[in-house]
């Protein structure tokens, strides 16, 4: 069993980078991770300082932790053995121009901070209580190519996935890139729509808990993962939701399926549509429902009832 802080931190994929730590495959690593905004929001933060935090610098990541005897066409087998909140609060953002729809849609910054002081809901207000599904929206390994590399898409090492099944009890098969595959952490997410359509989840300082496995020579050509229950088991407690749109397009269906939901929720449950996108971002999960019968296919936006106080 080992620790890893969060006191040193790397803002890019990069295998120049030295490790911090170095197992043994079979180990344990808890992991401390700053939030996706690197420590800069309070619980008294404003919309305003939304713009004010400055351009993306790249997600906090701890590591890279070097597994020995890890090689190039190897996998790296991480199991999530544990995930939680490393703070009472979290946030979600609209940032004009950011996110599934753009800035005509949303012009104006706009910040949610949920409190998650009780450690099972994220809590909007008395209105929304979005249940905890904790896991790491960024769970990567070094890349094979020489420099910096952005954090911010997904890549052939993982990297900024933001899958909400990679929670506790899930495991995640990573590619190896690089001699001891330099494993790196970070993107705390307490609860996340499949989608996470405002480019923000409900971003959060996090507590990872991971064990370490080596499949040799498996050469995988991208991560894949497993999981050991049901899906959304914090939500698939009670009825759904859905909005529908069709078109040749399935980002634009995905957008208009969202524009359908932000409407619902403004016009039934009474919530500004800043609010609405938010809920949108950290509980709707996007479906492709159907992409067979051309020209047009059909994305459905799925919002569970349970989550409404």
């Amino acid at each position: 069993m080992h620790e890893l802080d969060d006191s040193t931190v790397h803002y890019e994929w990069n295998n120049g980078i030295a490790p911090r730590l170095e197992i043994e495959p079979g180990d344990t690593v808890a992991f401390r991770t700053r939030d996706a905004a690197d420590g800069y929001y309070s619980r008294r933060s404003t919309h305003a300082d939304v713009i004010g935090r400055g351009p993306f610098r790249g997600h906090p990541l701890t590591g890279p932790v070097r597994v020995k005897g890890a090689r190039p066409g190897d996998v790296l087998v991480v199991e999530v053995l544990d995930m939680r909140p490393g703070a009472d609060f979290g946030w979600t953002a609209i940032r004009p121009g950011r996110g599934l729809l753009p800035e005509a849609d949303f012009g104006k910054p706009f910040l949610q901070i949920w409190d998650l002081s009780d450690g099972t809901h994220a809590r909007m207000d008395k209105r929304v209580a979005v249940p905890i599904e904790a896991f790491p929206g960024v769970m990567g390994t070094a890349l094979d190519e020489a420099g910096g590399h952005s954090t911010m898409p997904p890549r052939k090492n993982g990297g900024n996935m933001d899958i909400k099944q990679l929670t506790k009890g899930s495991t995640l098969y990573l590619p190896v890139w690089v001699d001891g595959a330099l494993f790196s952490v970070g993107d705390g997410h307490g609860a996340q729509g499949d989608g996470e359509v405002c480019v923000t989840a409900v971003e959060m300082r996090a507590q990872v808990t991971l064990r370490f496995g080596l499949q040799p020579g498996r050469r995988l050509p991208e991560p894949q993962l497993r999981t050991t229950r049901p899906l959304a088991t914090g939500t698939n407690t009670a009825p759904w939701y859905a909005t529908t749109a069709h078109g040749p397009d399935l980002f634009a269906a995905a957008q208009q399926a969202v524009r359908h939901m932000i409407d619902h929720l403004a016009t039934e449950r009474g919530f500004s549509r800043e609010e609405a996108y938010i809920i949108c971002s950290v509980a709707a999960d996007l479906k492709i429902s159907e992409i067979v019968d051309a020209p047009n296919w059909i994305v459905s936006a799925f919002m569970p009832d349970s989550i409404f106080v």
